[in-house]
């Protein structure tokens, strides 16, 4: 009792720096940890050849689906767990957890059957050519039959960490994305397995992950305790769940489109160019792909740390706290933002070459986007803090409408007409251009938030009085 307490000080009382730091920095790490195992995947395949690397580029959209799955009702569950807990309704809150975990598990159980079971065209659809073919069939099988692992960590990332609880989360994500990294040169190299040395890695270290969750339900250190006997589908909970959930899940599949898009825009340079061209392309911005996510995953992290702060606040009707934390957060992932993109604009070369074999062509575009996406990411604190907040403050709609915008409702039309005007540069410049432009949008829906944020303040005091 003693320990749940204490997350919950966390959650309503210690200074906003205190609190935004001990929530923040696991996940943030945790995330920053998860992608660099997604780099050295991409370090060790990349010294396979460029259609290996190719492979796990084309099956990366895959993994936005699963971590979408998992983010359905794990984030949708989080925004309202911290609400509720904010309110003191902590039983609702132990149903909400139990209904998001066993409904996630069984949507990933369909989901992994049915991607198995039309793996060769679904690959075909995310861009897949023929060369790279044989070797995203090997990494697939295993990568999608072990996602199971995958979804059921991070529903609980997102609800342990609405309880305060962000230290094991990290601690899980850490512990498998370490195993992966040990095992990744050795299923790769040493045992001669290429592609699909790096799924069996993979699998592994999320199975480890899985293990870390399950002691902590286990040994009853969460307020949660996940009986099936509890879960509970009423109507106010699944609407509370999936208006937070469905925004997040979609904001995963327009990730997985967007780089279904760059493929086939790719694949589509194959009438004026040759096969090892195209290939070159699809595995140049793949690795781009996983190089940003290193810097946007660790944003995101330390945003949901952020999430709960936030979500706590707002149902406690703590506006003071929920603004100060709104600002913090702001300035600290703008000023992290701000030097990793400086280090793409100074280094891109020296950076993505580290993906390739020695393939040129790779390079020379991988530098150029390195580069561009360098000046954009500056703008991505800023933008993820605010469609984080509308999530967490259980605004669905305006979520939704933020969270679609950097690689949907901006990317689409820009990726489908760009290319198309300018060739290649379209290709490589289409994300940077809609960064842009989802940040112009974000200041403006931000200024009508804190405008409703104060009316609700007014009303409160006003009838509290």
């Amino acid at each position: 009792m003693k320990g749940h307490n204490k997350k919950m000080e966390l959650l309503g009382s210690a200074p906003i720096p205190k609190a935004l730091l001990a929530m923040g920095i696991p996940t943030m790490i945790g995330m920053m940890i998860s992608a660099i195992y997604n780099l050295v995947d991409a370090y060790f395949v990349g010294g396979l050849g460029t259609s290996q690397m190719g492979a796990i580029s084309v099956t990366y959209p895959l993994s936005q689906v699963i971590v979408g799955l998992g983010l359905l009702f794990g984030n949708g569950a989080g925004s309202y767990i911290s609400r509720l807990l904010g309110r003191g309704n902590n039983d609702d809150a132990k149903k909400v957890a139990s209904t998001a975990l066993y409904s996630g598990l069984l949507l990933g159980i369909i989901f992994i059957i049915g991607t198995l079971a039309f793996l060769e065209p679904i690959l075909k659809f995310l861009g897949t050519t023929e060369s790279i073919m044989p070797y995203a069939i090997k990494y697939a099988r295993i990568f999608i039959a072990a996602s199971i692992f995958n979804i059921f960590n991070v529903m609980m990332n997102n609800i342990i960490t609405s309880e305060g609880a962000a230290k094991i989360s990290m601690f899980a994500m850490l512990s498998g994305a370490l195993l992966n990294m040990i095992l990744d040169p050795i299923f790769i190299n040493v045992l001669n397995m290429g592609v699909t040395g790096a799924a069996i890695a993979s699998a592994i270290g999320q199975a480890l992950s899985t293990v870390v969750f399950l002691s902590y339900i286990l040994m009853k250190k969460s307020i949660f305790t996940f009986k099936i006997k509890d879960c509970c589908y009423s109507k106010e909970n699944m609407k509370e769940i999936l208006k937070i959930g469905v925004p997040t899940l979609v904001f995963q599949l327009l990730t997985s489109l967007s780089i279904i898009l760059i493929n086939n825009q790719a694949n589509a340079l194959s009438v004026t160019h040759t096969k090892e061209y195209v290939d070159s392309v699809i595995a140049g911005m793949g690795a781009v792909t996983r190089i940003v996510s290193m810097g946007s995953l660790m944003v995101f992290g330390f945003i949901k740390g952020f999430q709960p702060i936030a979500g706590y606040s707002y149902g406690a009707k703590n506006f003071k706290r929920l603004n100060e934390s709104i600002k913090t957060s702001i300035l600290w992932s703008t000023v992290f933002c701000a030097l990793f993109g400086l280090i793409l604009i100074l280094f891109p070369a020296t950076i993505i070459s580290k993906f390739t074999a020695g393939d040129m062509e790779l390079v020379r575009i991988g530098q150029a986007s390195l580069r561009a996406n360098g000046f954009s990411i500056m703008l991505f604190g800023f933008y993820t803090v605010y469609s984080s907040l509308f999530l967490a403050l259980g605004k669905g709609l305006e979520g939704f409408i933020l969270g679609a915008c950097r690689q949907g409702i901006c990317f689409v039309p820009i990726i489908l007409l760009l290319p198309s005007l300018v060739g290649i540069s379209g290709i490589l410049y289409a994300q940077p251009i809609a960064d842009l432009i989802s940040a112009i949008i974000t200041v403006f829906m931000a200024i009508n938030l804190h405008k409703s944020l104060e009316k609700e303040r007014l009303s409160y005091i006003k009838n509290v009085e």
